[in-house]
């Protein structure tokens, strides 16, 4: 199958390379501008476009795609298929009605649920148990097409969204080859979304990694877990941004104050959250300090029992 790839960022790579690996012609790569990265702030090649070069398949990073120059570049490469996976950019309706078999996309969600630019943060920041990738016809509004394909993975207790996203990068992309193989033999299947079902995943904020400790136990783990490894979720601490890197729940009751330190000791810092529950801190990072354990910085730094989080 003659297949244009749009994606940019290590996400799409697996996908890219399994459509290579399966002996599909990719006639060209889309991907974003390259951009300064580094101390030096040198331009850097998105890590999809770094693939496409390795394998000799010419790249374009166009500024938009409803340029008309754009638009006939694509027709003119007569794709059967477009596959999109993290692009960035929205394709407008006369990419979408180029390819004969149609734009497929890849998404990070068990679709119709979290629709949006982040839905494995905030799969794990509402606490869920299951999630999966979906594929999909592409269609105008924000992955609103036809589902063609499922695939559920569990969301593990402790698991960041860091680490559900290394997983989901892999298993979508074996999920976006059985999808191209049933599109080829023209027995992909249709499923219209539920719109009663669906939810937005916005993008996230700094502002929203903040830190309300009158929130119960869980609710605090998952946005530890939700915001990790970006951008981190925070508390203050002495007037300055204290980044808590990952918690533990527990089973220890507590009748103090929200942020209140209740037990400090070589496995963390005890503090106590919403519904008279413990969160244990596990790992820290104070404002421009490296990563640390938090027993570790309880000895270095003597914290105590009544300590207050929270407080500007």
């Amino acid at each position: 199958m003659r297949i244009i790839f749009m994606g940019t960022p290590d996400f799409a790579v697996p996908s890219l390379e399994k459509i290579i690996a399966d002996g599909h012609e990719v006639a060209a790569v889309f991907t974003q501008p390259d951009k300064p990265r580094g101390r030096g702030h040198h331009l850097m090649p998105t890590p999809v476009k770094e693939i496409a070069l390795k394998h000799n398949i010419a790249v374009y990073q166009p500024l938009t795609l409803k340029d008309d120059e754009v638009l006939s570049l694509i027709s003119g490469i007569k794709p059967d298929c477009i596959v999109v996976v993290a692009y960035g950019r929205i394709l407008p309706v006369a990419v979408l009605e180029t390819p004969k078999l149609g734009c497929i996309n890849v998404h990070a969600s068990l679709l119709p649920r979290y629709h949006g630019a982040a839905p494995i943060q905030w799969a794990v920041i509402n606490g869920e148990k299951v999630t999966g990738n979906t594929t999909m016809y592409m269609a105008k509004g924000i992955d609103t097409g036809d589902i063609i394909l499922k695939e559920e993975t569990s969301i593990g207790e402790n698991e960041t969204s860091g680490e559900l996203r290394l997983r989901l990068m892999e298993s979508g992309a074996l999920l976006l080859s059985k999808t191209l193989t049933l599109l080829e033999q023209g027995k992909a299947p249709r499923e219209v979304q539920n719109d009663e079902q669906t939810n937005y995943a916005s993008m996230i904020d700094k502002e929203m990694a903040k830190i309300d400790w009158k929130q119960p136990a869980s609710v605090i783990h998952n946005l530890v877990r939700g915001m990790n490894p970006q951008p981190t979720a925070f508390t203050v601490f002495n007037g300055l941004p204290f980044k808590i890197i990952e918690t533990r729940l527990t089973d220890k009751a507590s009748t103090g104050r929200s942020g209140t330190v209740a037990e400090v000791g070589r496995e963390g810092i005890y503090i106590c959250c919403g519904e008279n529950e413990t969160l244990l801190l596990t790992q820290v990072q104070a404002q421009g300090g490296k990563k640390m354990a938090a027993g570790d910085y309880v000895l270095g730094h003597g914290i105590k029992v009544g300590t207050v989080f929270g407080e500007n």
